[in-house]
């Protein structure tokens, strides 16, 4: 809006550290959904919907934009763990995080976890100490420098290592102090968020999408739905659809901060007004360009394990999917690539449906059991990794969001008091499956295989060119659908298996190039031991199969099947 820059600054933190406090005291203007506006957040004093003030100052200018004013609108995220969601949709429109401490505690679970969607959504932070009041002044510095030193060391590994760190107190004397008590170091810090500004990148191109989160109607104008815009930009006059109640309506007017616009782009924040609907069916969630949200019923996305996140990432297993402004359950099939490609780049943000994929019944990390055909590939005991891995994601309801957004998995029924990361992995929507039968429509064109290897062992020579084999099938299986398929001896020899031999799962094996004479031999020896035994009881005969299965010629299998296939064909390559 004229000469304001508009940034962002997600305030986040541990619940009770005084977010929303230290928003009040920055701020100047109270936007429409700010400050703990939710009844139920009010009589709780927690932040229970993502609240929106801004404080607007001078243009710094590092900017190198001349005269004019620069809004921050600070965005306070709940700090309930439930509310985790939240934060994440808010997470993607934040330019800076301040991740707020109580400085008599230090990080808790919350605040490892908002560290964590600050590094996945989020390029710059600054770590606020708040609460110093209620260190006693004698020791107040040496406590804050105490504290100081221990964020530094737990942001060292993060993309926030050397952040600054400041303290303050937001609201001296507590909730119930008089207002007139001047809040401690806030100054200091308004100094240290103008220098950490920066252009962000704004695109107004692509489709408009905004994420709403309050929305009244004012009698006689319409209905008001004020967000944050994550992508595009929107004019007056222009439609917009609201996808949850699937209807279009013409933007009749908006405003930014109480000032009346005509356009708004990616990262404003606004108020737009349309022809009226019932507010309470949208308090909060996306709008967008007609037509440029999908409602997907499954989705296969590239992603990344959180590296704070205990235990291993089974395929099969659930997980709490947030994707655009909801979270869906969603049952979870990991896939890497064929093995040998997995050092190729991959290209970001597509996905390759010509190419093979492998299976995987977990996500591959440092610390996972890496299955039987990557630890062929791994001479040095070092395991392989792949350079990217995808997962098939099948949700429970269909969920509505972008074509390209941010997915985090999280495990939200872990016991929120527990001292643990919830958030699992995150990543990026590649392609979602908007057909309700997409596992006939679709999945056939994705080509995850698994690989497949059976032992069995030759049980005779039938002559130079065959023997018969055994124990490779079971009883009941139908061995025409194995014939033509190649298999190795352990003696080194190929063979194709020519069909079923009998009644009991045998079967003829034909070697093209004959047998060698040491496996001729190997074999004689072992069948007459067996003819021998076969005169005297059982018993004996069981003992001498004992006796010579120390040496027995063994008979491989491999084949690859795609897990999509439905014919479920065998492929050797």
């Amino acid at each position: 809006a004229g000469s304001v820059l508009n940034f962002n600054v997600g305030v986040l933190g541990h619940i009770d550290s005084g977010k929303t406090a230290l928003a009040r005291a920055l701020s100047t203007t109270g936007s429409t959904a700010a400050f703990d506006r939710a009844p139920q957040s009010r009589a709780r004093g927690i932040t229970l919907d993502l609240g929106f003030s801004c404080l607007r100052t001078a243009l710094p200018p590092q900017l190198g934009l001349g005269p004019g004013e620069l809004q921050f609108t600070l965005v306070d995220c709940p700090g309930h763990a439930s509310l985790i969601r939240t934060i994440i949709g808010g997470a993607q429109i934040i330019d800076l995080m301040m991740l707020v401490i109580d400085v008599t505690k230090g990080m808790q679970t919350q605040s490892a976890e908002c560290l964590v969607i600050g590094q996945i959504a989020c390029q710059k932070m600054v770590v606020v100490l708040n609460k110093i009041d209620l260190l006693p002044e004698a020791k107040r510095q040496s406590a804050i420098e105490k504290m100081t030193k221990k964020m530094q060391k737990t942001l060292e590994n993060t993309k926030f290592c050397g952040c600054p760190i400041v303290a303050v107190a937001a609201k001296p004397g507590g909730p119930e102090a008089p207002e007139s008590e001047t809040p401690l170091g806030v100054s200091e810090l308004i100094e240290v968020l103008k220098s950490q500004a920066y252009l962000p990148s704004r695109d107004p191109s692509g489709h408009f999408l905004m994420a709403v989160d309050h929305c009244f109607s004012i009698k006689g104008q319409g209905t008001v739905m004020t967000g944050t815009i994550l992508s595009g930009s929107v004019s007056l006059g222009d439609n917009v659809e609201i996808p949850a109640l699937k209807v279009t309506k013409k933007v009749k007017s908006m405003q930014m901060f109480h000032t009346p616009v005509t356009y708004a782009m990616q990262g404003d924040r606004v108020g737009i007004c349309v022809t009226q609907f019932d507010p309470k069916l949208l308090e909060r969630g996306l709008i967008c360009t007609p037509e440029s949200l999908h409602t997907i019923h499954a989705a296969i996305i590239s992603l990344k394990k959180i590296q704070y996140f205990r235990g291993a990432l089974q395929t099969k297993a659930k997980f709490h999917i947030t994707v655009g402004h909801e979270t869906v359950m969603a049952r979870v099939m990991f896939f890497s690539p064929a093995p040998a490609d997995f050092n190729e780049e991959i290209q970001e943000n597509v996905f390759d449906f010509e190419k093979d994929y492998l299976y995987q019944e977990e996500y591959l990390s440092k610390d996972s059991n890496s299955s039987e055909e990557n630890k062929e590939n791994d001479q040095a005991g070092e395991v392989q990794l792949p350079r990217q891995q995808w997962a098939l994601l099948e949700f429970e309801k269909p969920v509505t969001c972008p074509k390209l957004c941010l997915v985090i998995g999280s495990k939200l029924d872990t016991d929120i008091h527990a001292n643990t990361c919830r958030l699992a992995f995150h990543g990026v929507l590649l392609q979602g499956m908007e057909d309700k039968n997409y596992t006939e429509t679709f999945l056939p064109k994705l080509k995850v295989y698994k690989l497949k290897h059976k032992e069995g062992q030759v049980e005779r020579v039938m002559d130079d060119y065959s023997v018969i084999g055994r124990s490779l099938f079971k009883k009941e299986t139908n061995i025409q659908i194995f014939v033509g398929l190649k298999v190795k001896l352990s003696t080194g020899e190929d063979g194709i298996i020519e069909g079923g031999f009998g009644q009991s799962g045998k079967f003829k094996i034909r070697i093209p190039d004959g047998l060698k004479p040491d496996t001729k031999m190997l074999l004689t020896v072992a069948s007459k031991k067996k003819s021998k035994a076969g005169k005297g009881d059982a018993t004996k005969e069981d003992e001498s199969i004992k006796n010579d299965s120390a040496q027995p010629v063994t008979i491989s299998l491999l084949f690859k099947r795609y897990v999509f296939d439905r014919q479920k064909k065998m492929i050797q390559s």
